[in-house]
């Protein structure tokens, strides 16, 4: 390619820093203004001459150039005839041997199938994001989020990504975003919450893979939020559930409704969690990377106490056998070597087989993974021929009712669910008919 001189590529630069123009979008027109230079020098036209122009269109329609880069490569020719028409035009190459080729039927080139070298410009469709992914990845490991937000937001960004046609993500921008929440809305008729997520997601890799300001989305049809009630259990009901569990789902579903828990709260449990002294259970990095502390149900202690005791004979012949230790969050098993091993990180719903970890050629082993319960669980509300949709979070919603029915005030409550937001728990007084203060204790015990 041949080059430009300094003066003229100090005069468009300057140029260039006066327009509204993104910085990233700099490399793209200074590769505009080569090739335009290039193709001037190839086929006999003055670079300096405004009338050269319509011939670079031209050639950039015949390799097949998209409109929106078409625009910008005009856009960048323009500007540098504004900075630089009073600078001498670029030497013509040698003629060719025919001296007179018709400027409308330029001289062949090695390979006419070629693209321009414009190719490197950014794509409006069938574009590479897994650079993007790789940042989004990033993005969320530094700020610690759970695994599942980092698949909820892949999943979104995926599906933008399809709506766009794969456009090259520096061509994003909010609008693509309104098109593509009015299509989840009105197309797709996706529900509210579903909506929400996917702005939420998009607004973070706006923010912080694209380091794009997001701006304000008006406008956009949103999914019509409809007003929803708990379903709510019986203490009945309940007991007849859990009487139709095996063992060990059983008590994983005691501790759901008599501590409030949320499934994955449940299946993470660790030995340590349990302070059998003060009837405490503490919940670990629960929704929000929170933690809390909860009342143990003093009906179901000596069930625990035998869970306990069951995991540790089969913590003995893990050990025994060699095994390399449980999963421990983060990097704590490299600041703490035999965390790993130790009775008190044990999960206290351990898996039924140990997991092998390729990287390290070991095995692992993991807690109750949360689809077995739920299966569990399905399968003993239909044992139990309930005509109620009941779930492993009804549990939880069953455990805020009956506390709201037993007269806790509403603010004990939201502490005991780990709630951010009082309004997430008033919910719950649509399920009841009346409250009023009273000393925490667990429904179980009622």
């Amino acid at each position: 390619m041949i080059d430009i001189p300094r003066e003229i590529l100090l005069r468009f630069d300057a140029r260039l820093t006066k327009e509204p123009i993104p910085k990233q979008f700099y490399n793209f027109y200074r590769r505009w203004l080569r090739f335009y230079f290039d193709f001037c020098s190839k086929y006999q036209h003055e670079a300096s001459s405004r009338e050269s122009l319509p011939h670079f269109h031209e050639k950039l329609i015949e390799k097949k150039q998209p409109e929106q880069l078409r625009k910008q490569a005009a856009h960048a020719i323009s500007l540098f005839y504004d900075s630089c028409c009073d600078v001498p035009a670029m030497p013509p190459a040698p003629p060719p041997q025919n001296p007179n080729p018709p400027r409308s039927t330029p001289r062949p080139e090695k390979n006419t199938d070629s693209p321009l070298p414009g190719t490197e410009q950014p794509k409006l469709t069938n574009a590479d994001w897994r650079s993007a992914y790789a940042d989004l990845k990033s993005e969320i490991a530094v700020r610690h989020y759970s695994p599942k937000t980092l698949r909820a937001y892949t999943t979104w960004t995926r599906h933008l990504q399809a709506f766009t046609k794969s456009k090259d993500i520096i061509l994003l921008t909010p609008s693509d975003v309104k098109e593509f929440l009015t299509f989840l809305a009105v197309k797709r008729k996706v529900s509210a919450s579903s909506q929400n997520q996917a702005f939420n997601a998009l607004l973070f890799f706006f923010r912080h893979v694209l380091k794009k300001e997001f701006g304000e989305i008006k406008d956009v049809p949103r999914a019509k939020r409809r007003p929803y009630i708990p379903v709510v259990l019986s203490r009945e009901e309940v007991d007849t559930i859990i009487a139709a569990l095996p063992s060990p789902y059983d008590l994983v579903v005691k501790l759901l409704y008599g501590c409030g828990l949320r499934l994955f709260e449940g299946a993470k449990l660790r030995l340590q969690d349990f302070n059998f002294d003060a009837m405490v259970l503490t919940v670990h990095d629960g929704k929000g990377q929170k933690d809390r502390t909860v009342p143990l149900p003093e009906r179901i202690v000596p069930d625990l106490k035998a869970q306990l005791d069951s995991v540790a004979a089969l913590h003995g012949q893990d050990l025994a056998a060699g095994y390399a230790g449980t999963f421990l969050v983060n990097l704590l098993g490299h600041k703490y070597k035999n965390a790993a091993r130790e009775l008190s990180w044990q999960w206290f719903f351990p898996a039924k087989i140990l997991t092998f970890v390729p990287e390290e050629k070991a095995y692992r082993r993991y807690h109750l993974h949360e689809s077995h319960i739920q299966k569990a669980i399905r399968a003993a509300v239909v044992k139990a021929r309930l005509v109620k949709r009941a779930s492993a979070h009804t549990f939880r919603h069953s455990f805020a009712s009956h506390l709201l029915q037993a007269n806790y005030d509403i603010r004990t409550i939201q502490e005991l669910l780990g709630h951010g937001d009082i309004r997430t728990t008033m919910i719950y007084t649509h399920t009841i008919k009346s409250t009023t203060i009273k000393e925490k204790k667990s429904p179980l015990d009622f």
